[in-house]
Parts: C-alpha cells; structure tokens; sequence
C-alpha cells in the first residue's frame, strides 16, 4: 500500500462534498500536472490510502482520509470541449490525463494544520514542504502515521 496526499481547495471540491457523494465516492480528476498525472497513472492503486489537504485556505491542512476504489482511467473532461479540463490535444486512443476514484474514510475533528506540519522535524522532509503545489504528492508510512496520530489526539 502507497500513502498520498492529495490537495484541493474547498470551493472547489472538500471532504464534505467527498463525504456526501453517493457512496462516499468520487472522481479525483482534473490534474494538469504532468508529474501529478504520472503518480496517478504510473503509481496510485486501489487500496492506497490519502491524507485529504485542504489547501489555499487561511488555515490550510490535512482534514482527513480517503481510500483509492478504482485504478487510473482516461480522465474524462479532457474530451470535453465544454470543460475548463478540456485538451483538443488528446485522444481516446492516446489519453493524456488521469483519474482515479476515491472514497471517504474519515474527516477529522480539526485540521492537522500546515503550521504544525512545518514544526515537526520527522516531517521535515515531505513533499508538502519541498513541492507545495504538487496536487498529488507520496507520503512515506512515517509521515502518514504522524499526521494520523496528531489528528487522534484532539
């Protein structure tokens, strides 16, 4: 099992919505980013657990998990001329963007902050810190674990 952190800011799409989608269930989709689409394509799997990160906020932070239900598939909206994700580049045939599937596991009572995250030096080395836009970044089985444990302890 792969741990992710996954970033989205909350007028956008936000763990309450993941929470409130039919099944607890929703598509990931709309990554741009070429190294983001390679970790979704490449290296996300069903089972993958992800730190939910609410980000572009005042207090922006880890809100919660998800699980991945469904390996990468074509992503959708690229085919879509009406979509703001739309690529006239890609084709069915040669799909450039990814999706996955994702289903809420748990929100958690308080954020575990940025700024907290920034103080812990067994965190020091997240990708969070190092590539902070990077919407889907890997987090080692340590790191998760940290992060899992300050959100018990409120």
């Amino acid at each position: 099992m792969n741990y992710w952190l996954f970033k989205t800011e909350p007028d956008e799409f936000s763990i309450q919505q993941l929470a409130s989608s039919p099944n607890h269930t929703a598509r990931w989709d709309g990554i741009r980013n070429y190294q983001a689409r390679n970790f979704l394509r490449d290296r996300v799997q069903a089972g993958d657990l992800v730190l939910i990160y609410h980000g572009k906020i005042k207090q922006a932070g880890v809100v919660g998990t998800a699980q991945v239900v469904s390996p990468a598939y074509a992503d959708p909206a690229q085919f879509d001329a009406g979509s703001p994700y739309y690529d006239p580049k890609s084709s069915g045939s040669a799909p450039r963007w990814f999706c996955i599937d994702i289903q809420w596991q748990d929100t958690f009572v308080e954020p575990v902050l940025l700024d907290w995250i920034k103080e812990q030096h067994e965190l020091s080395n997240m990708m969070l810190l190092k590539q902070g836009r990077l919407s889907v970044q890997l987090v080692t089985e340590p790191e998760s674990r940290c992060i899992l444990q300050k959100s018990q302890r409120r």
